[in-house]
């Protein structure tokens, strides 16, 4: 039986998560995304795919495994899901006080400032998370993304058909900005400070004659701020946030000029 299919079976009748034999594959699972030799989400031809059986198992990985003290130094926690270990063997860059929780995959030429990584996530190479970023469970970050610092990348495991927050390769997620509820950041995009994106916020491209309206995705090399637009509650009218697409990332071969030119051009804060 293919581990899909023996993690569909269990999802259904939880008991046989107790067997030893399926706990040992349950385990198995976990250590595969902890090795990245599998991903809750990843890129095709048809765009991204999210494996829902995988974000079961780690449900389920919660379920058969139990409460433990641990140690770091003089630093003491009480969980059932261990630290990642063995940063120097993997080429990843750790400083004091950023934690990794194992099952979290973080490719060779990952930083991580003090900072905080759940399982499932998955952060390709050359990606900088700042100081007080967040990456939550099952969200997929990019090669050579920057996470700035106090950014929070939401997480999701239920319900399991969720899609996780996506931030695709080359994207600069500026300060404090918040990106949940399975919302797509393009390709090389940059967010200003403070932009909050959830599956509800209106995002407006304002660079034409007439507004364009996206939900849940930030087109490629978009350039975006935070914003406001007027909406009618029975009590009056109010000011909603909102998010505003202000121009295009340059297409460059030196992608950190290209990102300063962005930030310059249209007066971002990060």
């Amino acid at each position: 039986m293919s581990y899909q299919l023996l993690i569909d079976s269990i999802w259904e009748d939880r008991k046989l998560a107790k067997l030893p034999e399926n706990k040992e594959v349950i385990g198995s699972i976990i250590n595969r995304l902890d090795t990245g030799q599998i991903r809750v989400a990843e890129p095709g031809a048809d765009g991204w795919k999210v494996y829902e059986w995988i974000k079961k198992a780690v449900i389920l990985y919660f379920s058969v495994t139990e409460m433990e003290t641990l140690h770091s130094g003089p630093f003491e926690f009480y969980d059932k899901i261990p630290l990642k270990k063995d940063f120097a063997k993997q080429g990843i860059r750790v400083v004091p006080q950023a934690l990794a929780r194992y099952g979290s995959y973080l490719a060779r030429g990952v930083i991580l400032m003090p900072s905080y990584v759940n399982i499932g996530a998955y952060i390709d190479e050359g990606t900088m998370v700042d100081t007080w970023a967040t990456v939550g469970s099952c969200a997929q970050i990019g090669k050579h993304v920057h996470l700035s610092g106090g950014v929070g990348i939401g997480g999701v495991l239920e319900p399991v058909q969720a899609s996780p927050v996506i931030v695709e390769d080359g994207a600069f997620i500026g300060s404090r900005c918040i990106v949940v509820e399975g919302v797509r950041v393009g390709r090389e995009a940059v967010l200003g400070a403070g932009v909050v994106l959830t599956m509800s916020t209106k995002i407006i491209d304002v660079t034409g004659e007439n507004p364009v309206y996206y939900e849940g995705y930030i087109p490629e090399h978009s350039v975006v701020i935070p914003g406001s637009y007027t909406k009618r509650f029975p009590s009056g009218e109010y000011q909603v946030p909102c998010a505003l697409i202000i121009g295009r990332r340059k297409e460059s071969t030196d992608k950190k000029t290209s990102l300063n030119d962005a930030l310059r051009d249209f007066k971002v804060a990060v």
